[in-house]
């Protein structure tokens, strides 16, 4: 699924507080509802799945999935929970949130089903997440509720911008939640890649590296990799060849300084890992008068 057409539809957005006893039975929605649980404790069944929730988690209900809710140790709960469509469809506005459970729903009731497209998603969303910084995302769903209730200019646009970064921090917390051996080793990864960063007119070697970051050499470009999707090396090239192209593009120095000010031991080497990278020379980009 292309991440970078999201395009989200936020239906509703409450914040609830209900007192014991309470039961939600077994219903499916139409849409998908995110349900964060900052005060209390609850069980919640999921297709036949139980999970127990306590304050910082949050639950992910998909469209046609059948769930229910049930208050614990008799405390009461305080669920913001926000109803919506990753993808604005053209009835998306007149959809509205369901109770009910499938087979009390009429031909036409289940014809307003979302799709779900999570499956689809290079990192699906569990239905049951417990947060490692849930305050992040307690403030992201406060915002959208203020948002929605107050209805200031523009408030739709500006639920829709919020809950892209709510989405965001939601797909962060389970790629790190997947990788913890990436967030144990995050000081040494972001110290080698500002070093990278700032050091642009000169290569570097995977030595000067491994010491830098106090790793061997295969680990740090395994790591590197799978933090970044690229090697320290390529990483390094990519950034001198972005530097290069604002320089070509915005200044009139000769393509051999450039390539001389970023530590390229040549033009022809310059040339070599622009067609390599680019596909194009690094004339490409200087602006034709």
């Amino acid at each position: 699924m292309n991440m970078n057409a999201l395009s989200p539809y936020v239906r509703v957005a409450w914040d609830s507080i209900i007192d014991p006893p309470f039961i939600i039975s077994e219903r499916v929605i139409f849409d998908y509802e995110l349900l964060y649980v900052k005060e209390g404790d609850i069980k919640v069944t999921v297709e036949d799945q139980v999970y127990y929730g306590i304050p910082g988690d949050i639950f992910l209900f998909k469209p046609m999935q059948a769930h229910s809710i049930e208050l614990m140790n008799n405390k009461r709960l305080h669920q913001p929970h926000i109803h919506f469509d990753l993808f604005y469809q053209p009835d998306s506005p007149s959809v509205k949130v369901s109770y009910k459970p499938l087979k009390a729903m009429s031909e036409q009731e289940r014809g307003a089903f979302r799709e779900d497209v999570t499956p689809f998603m290079d990192l699906p969303l569990p239905n049951h997440i417990r947060l490692n910084r849930p305050i992040v995302i307690e403030k992201l769903i406060f915002d959208i509720i203020f948002e929605l209730e107050r209805k200031f200019p523009y408030h739709d646009i500006a639920a829709k911008g919020l809950f892209i970064q709510l989405w965001i921090q939601l797909l962060r917390e389970i790629h790190w939640q997947n990788n913890a051996h990436l967030l144990s080793k995050w000081e040494q990864l972001d110290r080698v890649k500002n070093y990278l960063s700032h050091h642009t007119d000169h290569e570097i070697t995977l030595d000067e590296l491994s010491d830098l970051a106090n790793l061997s050499k295969y680990y740090l470009c395994r790591l590197f990799k799978e933090a970044y999707g690229m090697t320290p090396i390529q990483y390094h090239v990519a950034i001198r060849l972005e530097k290069a192209k604002q320089m070509i593009q915005f200044t009139n120095l000769p393509l051999s300084h450039i390539a001389e000010k970023l530590g390229f031991q040549s033009i022809y080497a310059f040339s070599r890992a622009f067609r390599k990278v680019e596909k194009v020379p690094p004339s490409f980009y200087r602006k034709k008068s």
